[in-house]
This record gives structure tokens, sequence and C-alpha cells, in this order.
């Protein structure tokens, strides 16, 4: 049996989660490539104008795996407790996937977690196991090791964070961007390799004890509901005295990042922010030269560059 799973949207986040699942369940894992510019244009013709460049995205990972597997992994998520919603893309995944594939025969594999309407993730996972006609036994097992998997990587990454953040004479940046726009190839890395090359340490605020940051950012913002954006908004708080600046990315044109941005921008007044909009036209060039101009700024603010015009010269 080969599962297909598209590397992209929650994959970034829940990947040993599902990885460890299907593979305890004795399933061969088929991902789909990392994104390239032929991933985002087969996505984009088959998307409307208004879907975001992440929602593009993934719909170009979908169609690579058509034929390719035996089915191909599409949530949905739609909330993790009573008070809290994710973005409606992720809601709306598995729906917009069958309707633009409806005539590619895809089988899909799914699961439903809505934790306001019962739904949990438990509750998923072992009707999943089931469509998969795997016993109670084998199921309960997978999930049960997934979670040890998906809890230590998580652990681990937040510690090897923490000692990142414990460096000395280098900038250290907050990188504050959902998991699948800061991993993507294409979105995320040449950023992160930028910021290195210039000599600054990326920190990413998607590694971050989610409890924690979830209870800052309501201090920061009581009626934010989208949960991931909770944990961003959080992530500053917790990381705010230990990092020089703040880098905003977002996938053009999401709703929920355009409006937590500006709450970032209005209540976090002793950090440099600097926000970079990604879309599919977008030239790497232009995104290094604010990037540069970004870093030169914090280092004049830190008097390590005498004046500004000596990097030009």
């Amino acid at each position: 049996m080969k599962i297909g799973i598209p590397k992209a949207f929650l994959y970034y986040r829940y990947r040993w989660l599902w990885e460890t699942f299907f593979e305890e369940l004795g399933c061969e894992v088929v991902l789909s490539p990392d994104t390239n510019k032929g991933i985002i244009k087969t996505g984009a013709k088959s998307s409307i104008d208004e879907s975001c460049l992440s929602s593009k995205i993934y719909l170009g990972h979908v169609e690579w795996l058509i034929d390719k597997c035996d089915y191909i992994l599409v949530p949905r998520v739609a909330s993790y407790t009573r008070d809290q919603i994710v973005c409606s893309k992720l809601w709306s995944a598995y729906d917009v996937v069958q309707n633009v594939f409806r005539d590619r025969n895809v089988k899909i594999l799914d699961y439903n977690i809505d934790y306001a309407k019962n739904k949990t993730e438990f509750m998923a996972f072992l009707q999943m196991g089931r469509k998969l006609k795997k016993r109670r036994f084998s199921i309960l097992r997978a999930y049960f090791m997934a979670k040890q998997a998906e809890k230590m990587m998580h652990e681990q990454r937040i510690k090897q964070q923490n000692e990142i953040l414990q460096t000395r004479d280098k900038l250290k940046i907050l990188i504050v961007s959902h998991s699948y726009n800061i991993n993507d190839p294409l979105i995320g890395r040449p950023i992160l390799e930028r910021l290195s090359a210039l000599n600054a340490i990326p920190i990413i605020a998607e590694i971050v004890e989610r409890a924690t940051a979830v209870q800052l950012a309501r201090e920061i913002s009581p009626t934010l509901k989208w949960s991931y954006n909770q944990e961003l908004l959080g992530a500053i708080a917790l990381y705010k005295d230990r990092i020089d600046g703040i880098i905003l990315l977002t996938a053009f044109p999401c709703g929920p990042d355009s409006l937590v941005n500006e709450v970032i921008i209005r209540k976090i007044k002793d950090k440099p922010i600097i926000s970079l909009l990604v879309d599919e036209q977008e030239g790497q060039a232009g995104l290094e030269t604010r990037i540069e101009s970004f870093i030169d700024i914090i280092n004049f603010k830190r008097g390590e560059v005498k004046t500004l015009g000596e990097n030009f010269l």
C-alpha cells in the first residue's frame, strides 16, 4: 500500500506524525518532490486567482502524486480546541482537491479533526486506519508510536534552537511564518540562506513550546482565534528579548496573516520589523535587497556600521 503525501501545507508540521503512523502500519510513504517552478505553475492552473500562493503550491503537489500511489493523504483540520480555529484553506483542502481533480479518479485518504464538533485527532486516525483495513491493535500502536515520534522531534528542535540562541557576536533574526512557508524550498529557504550569508542567525518562530506561546498570545491579542497564528504571535513574546529583529514572511494574499501582521507591527515597538510578501511572480533579487538593507539598519543601530553609505562603496 502506497500513501502519497504532498510536501506542502501541514506536511512540515505533522510529517513525523504522518510518516511514522503509515510506516508502523506497513505502508510505503511516497512524498512529492521539493516545490519547484513547475509545481507552482501546475497548481496555479488548477486554482482560482484569489487563492493564496500556499494553496496553489499544495494543488501542484497533489497533482504530482496522482497515479504514483494508492491513496493521497488530504486531511481536513478545522480546530484543535473549542475556542480556536485554523485558516479556512485547511478546512476546505479536502473539498477543493475533490472538485479540482474530480475527473482524474483520485483516491483520497482523509481524516477530519474538529474539536468543536467532538472530532478528535485520536478518532480521526483510528478511522483512517480502518479505511486502510488495519486491525484496531495495529492502528492504536501505530498512533502511539507516531505521537511519540512527533513529540520527540518537536522537543529536539526546540532544544536545538535554544542552544542557537546562546550564540554571541551574530545577529539573531526571528522569522515569523507558517511552517509550510518557512520550510518551503522556494518561499522560505532562500531567505534562511540569505540571512546566513549575511552572518545572521535565523530563528524560526514556529519552533516553540506551543501551549506557552498560545498563552502569551492571548495577553497580546485576547480575540485572536487562529490557532497557528496564535503560536506565532506568542513566539514573538517568548523570543523577543533574545533576538535583534523580526521578519514577517507571508504568502500572497493570506488573509489571516495580513491581519495578524498588522497586530504585530502595532504591538511590538521595541524590535525592528520588516514584512516580506511573496507571490508566484516575486523575484529573489528584490527580496535579497530588502533583507540586506534590513540587516544593515540593525547593524547601524547597534553601532557596528559607521555609516550606511559605506556598504555601497
